[in-house]
């Protein structure tokens, strides 16, 4: 007779909301395996409602840019890796789970297989688009990675690193034909209505330097089209800061601003203005055309690019190789460039449909190839890891 094996305990950090909801999924699969398996470390509200015991707030590792701006909160976050690191030697977890933000898990988890206790790393960090030395401390810290894009497992084999492809966990949360009627109608909108969704970032620093050039953009789009809608889905710690600096805009009557709700708000708009980020591809899964803005300190910029390996920063032009959509970074994401870009989209509507329904097709492929049973695939992976 079969004996069943008893349910793990797993220790897993996840850093910032696209963290969370990329960690709550792959807890589904873990669920699905293992229905009592205990889960504790950093993570957010996703994985409090599967259970999930965080010692700390995800939100804590959220840092925006290269070097400068993590210099600021340097001594905070080292602090949290060594009280954390010390409280897993001591628990002693089946095995931790660092859910991408790799500055932060990378050394935590090279330190905890250093010490025997089995380490996964869910999303392969971007060593293909940037940091490309970055794999030598891959190989040191990760029994295994999981990885999100179909590419990776073989560019890291070659590397000497054991890694599975799982798909993309958003390609199941987001329907391949999404309901736009609903949408609206949640955020009561008309069918009718022209929808920019305008989505300046997920952290507080990435709100300072993007949302007032977003904002500012915003409103020369509404003085060019003045019956458009504009609908900014904050975070929810961040809507203060966010209706503060539409309100030092001039832009605060002109934007529906809700909390949470992003992908409401893609699956409504037709067109989105969007900081780079995992945003970009959840708009791209949504099928909607967007202009790609990004802007960060200048010492920070100068640093990332000298370590940029391909021409595209923004995920959707990545994965398609070329720019199927713009981007305006840094100096180049001026409102006004940025009003153009978007106001460009709207007016594809009527004078250019088939390049509306070319970005549609592109985007409607690329989510089935990201489209897989990514909690099964995950709990799969793991299970053998701690089978050993």
């Amino acid at each position: 007779m079969a004996v069943e094996r008893a349910a793990p305990q797993v220790a897993m950090v996840a850093g910032e909301a696209s963290g969370d909801l990329l960690a709550a999924l792959l807890l589904d699969g873990l669920q699905a395996r293992w229905p009592g398996v205990a889960a504790a470390g950093i993570g957010g509200p996703r994985m409090a409602q599967r259970g999930f015991a965080a010692w700390w707030a995800s939100d804590r590792l959220a840092v925006h840019g290269y070097s400068f701006e993590v210099l600021r909160r340097l001594a905070e976050l080292i602090r949290i890796r060594r009280q954390l690191r010390q409280r897993l030697l001591a628990e002693r977890p089946a095995a931790f789970i660092g859910v991408d933000a790799p500055d932060f898990n990378l050394g935590l988890e090279a330190s905890l297989r250093a010490a025997g206790i089995k380490t996964v790393h869910f999303v392969c960090p971007s060593i293909w688009a940037w940091r490309a030395k970055r794999v030598e401390k891959i190989r040191r810290a990760a029994d295994h990675v999981l990885c999100i894009f179909p590419f990776e497992p073989e560019l890291l084999a070659r590397h000497g690193i054991a890694a599975t492809y799982v798909g993309h966990p958003l390609a199941r949360v987001i329907p391949i034909e999404p309901d736009r009627a609903a949408a609206r109608a949640r955020l009561g909108l008309a069918a009718g209505d022209e929808v920019l969704a305008v989505l300046p970032g997920s952290r507080s620093a990435e709100i300072d330097y993007i949302a007032p050039r977003f904002f500012n953009a915003a409103a020369q789009v509404q003085r060019a089209r003045p019956a458009i809608k504009i609908v900014v889905p904050a975070v929810p710690g961040l809507r203060e800061r966010i209706e503060r600096i539409a309100r030092e805009r001039g832009a605060a009557p002109k934007l529906q601003i809700v909390s949470g709700e992003s992908h409401t708000v893609l699956a409504a708009c037709d067109v989105t203005l969007i900081a780079s980020g995992t945003a970009t591809l959840e708009a791209a899964l949504f099928k909607r055309p967007m202009v790609i803005g990004y802007a960060m300190h200048a010492i920070s910029w100068r640093l990332m690019r000298r370590r940029q390996l391909q021409p595209w920063v923004g995920l959707p032009n990545i994965l398609c190789g070329e720019f199927v959509v713009p981007e305006l970074l840094q100096d180049a994401a001026t409102p006004q460039a940025l009003a153009a870009a978007v106001l460009q989209w709207f007016d594809a509507r009527t004078q250019a449909p088939e390049r509306l329904a070319a970005l549609e097709r592109r985007f409607a492929a690329l989510h089935h190839e990201l489209l897989r049973d990514t909690p099964r695939l995950a709990a799969d992976a793991i299970e053998k890891i701690l089978a050993g």
